[in-house]
């Protein structure tokens, strides 16, 4: 019971960091480094947007955080783990493209990574758990499709370091795949819970998540 309520909390939170850092921080950010080219920052961000769906159509792109959940429930334990390698991958390209057009935005970006990846670790290792996998297993496999990110986020540095005219595009999809998770992902996971007591806490801890992402751009 304590672990499901951290989960939730943790779901609550990510969802309004996530949100916060691409609507506040990445497309304004990508906008203004693209210059004129709106239209086309808008039109990647909502390629990205339709990308991620078709993704999730293809491998578990979703990421459930309960072992209950039964799009995850019915996939096999690989499909599970090549997901969230490809998920870390997606991350570390983002890290990458954020620390090189603004620190301030790698950190904000850094931190919605964080709070959205620890109640997802949480259930893909659950999830392993009921697939059988011994917990030493379980544990090995889920930190190595997780250890993804950081060879992702150097390997990104440097190759868009040298193409940066694309870095705003690419922080337009990164922004879309942000708010596609926020949406897709953890909204509808929240609404399974119902409840005044459960609704208060969940709205609290979004405006936690969003007002710790102002607080990183005021202090900036």
């Amino acid at each position: 019971m304590v672990q499901k309520a951290l989960v939730s909390i943790l779901v609550a939170y990510a969802t309004g960091t996530l949100l916060a850092a691409a609507t506040l921080g990445m497309i304004p950010t990508a906008i203004a480094r693209a210059g004129d080219g709106i239209q086309i920052v808008m039109a990647f961000f909502l390629g990205g947007i339709i990308s991620f769906f078709i993704l999730e159509k293809l491998i578990i792109w979703r990421h459930c955080h309960d072992i209950e959940c039964e799009v995850t429930h019915l996939a096999a334990a690989p499909i599970i783990l090549i997901g969230d390698a490809f998920h870390n991958l997606t991350d570390g390209i983002v890290l990458a493209a954020a620390f090189l057009i603004d620190f301030h935005i790698g950190i904000v970006v850094s931190l919605s990574v964080i709070a959205h990846e620890i109640p997802q670790e949480i259930g893909d290792f659950a999830v392993l758990l009921d697939k059988k996998y011994t917990k030493k297993k379980a544990f090995l496999y889920n930190t190595l499709s997780g250890s993804i990110t950081i060879p992702a986020a150097i390997i990104g540095y440097y190759v868009l370091d040298l193409i940066s005219e694309i870095i705003p595009y690419v922080l337009a999809i990164s922004a879309a795949s942000f708010i596609y998770i926020a949406l897709s992902d953890l909204t509808p996971e929240l609404h399974q819970k119902i409840g005044i007591k459960y609704s208060l806490r969940q709205i609290i801890f979004i405006l936690a998540g969003i007002g710790t992402m102002i607080l990183i751009f005021i202090l900036k």
